[in-house]
């Protein structure tokens, strides 16, 4: 392929819809040719981090660069910031170019969604959106189209940012409401997504006794948003499960508790249905408790979703 695609971020959004990019995430978990070495955090002056994340696979490699200011709500810019270059394996040359915050905001979700497929205990009832961002958006939008949800409880420090994601749900026909208590609101909701700054404890209640929680804010092992007794409870009662084996050094909520995080099972153990999994899943039922703290192969999955519509498309019509 000689030429390549440099997307914007509505470009970028356009080449990841949610279900295929699901998909293509589930298939990623399967495929034994992916290699994902740990991803490199340089801390910045001034309280944020860089973060390069190279993987790759038998088709294509990337390098993930992003920049992540948690101070640039304040400034009135993303907190998130770069670009992930994709390159095809046999030819070494560059086939794409992604927008990074886009790729970031819709992997997450994406990847909050597959868990919630095999992981939810219920299918009814509001969605608890904690954080109403940027990720709380996609985790919105990944929710309606892959699971179908209808009605979204939104609860945000910022009253207008929460005011803001209602009405976009509403713009989407859906069924949405701020609260500005989210523990109260834990006790009526079925699903929760906790996507804040994580600079904080938010959450210091528990969650619906058959809740699926996917928390996605906190990514270092300083961060937090829920409060460790809570995550004690959930361990007791619940399962518990992490997105990768980075999680056991990076998810500051379940570390901040004390948890073991490293005999957790994850999200390729759910999908491949492995004995640690089997082991671990509590078929008497309580909450389950998604941590995601991310992982280069996610945007690998990006990466591959993008190269597949890009060979779709090119393909000579018959």
């Amino acid at each position: 392929m000689s030429s390549s695609a440099i997307l914007d971020a509505h470009q970028t959004a356009q080449a990841l819809p949610y279900l295929a990019l699901t998909q293509e995430i589930e298939a990623l978990l399967q495929d034994p040719t992916v290699a994902v070495p740990p991803r490199i955090v340089q801390a910045l002056h001034g309280g944020g981090s860089l973060f390069v994340m190279p993987a790759a696979d038998a088709r294509v490699a990337i390098t993930k660069l992003i920049s992540f200011i948690p101070t640039n709500a304040q400034r009135g810019l993303p907190t998130i910031q770069g670009d992930i270059v994709v390159f095809d394996v046999q030819t070494g040359q560059r086939i794409g170019l992604l927008d990074g915050p886009t790729v970031t905001a819709r992997r997450t979700a994406a990847v909050s969604l597959l868990a919630a497929q095999h992981l939810a205990p219920r299918r009814d009832g509001p969605m608890l959106i904690v954080g109403a961002g940027v990720q709380g958006r996609a985790h919105l939008e990944a929710f309606h189209e892959g699971l179908g949800v209808q009605e979204f409880w939104i609860a945000s420090r910022s009253a207008s940012s929460a005011d803001a994601l209602v009405a976009h749900a509403r713009s989407l026909g859906l069924q949405a409401q701020r609260v500005d208590d989210p523990n109260a609101a834990l006790a009526d909701c079925p699903w929760v997504v906790s996507a804040t700054p994580a600079q904080e404890v938010v959450l210091s209640a528990p969650p619906h006794s058959d809740a699926f929680v996917a928390a996605v804010g906190a990514f270092t092992p300083r961060m937090v948003e829920w409060s460790a007794p809570v995550c004690q409870h959930l361990a007791r009662t619940g399962t518990l499960v992490v997105d990768t084996r980075d999680a056991d050094h990076e998810a500051g909520d379940l570390l901040q508790a004390g948890i073991d995080v490293a005999a957790l099972p994850t999200l390729a153990d759910v999908v491949g249905q492995t004995a640690r999994w089997q082991n671990a899943h509590r078929p008497q039922g309580g909450p389950v408790f998604f941590k995601s703290c991310g992982w280069g192969g996610w945007d690998l999955a990006a990466a591959r979703c993008m190269a597949q519509g890009i060979a779709v498309s090119s393909a000579p019509q018959g």
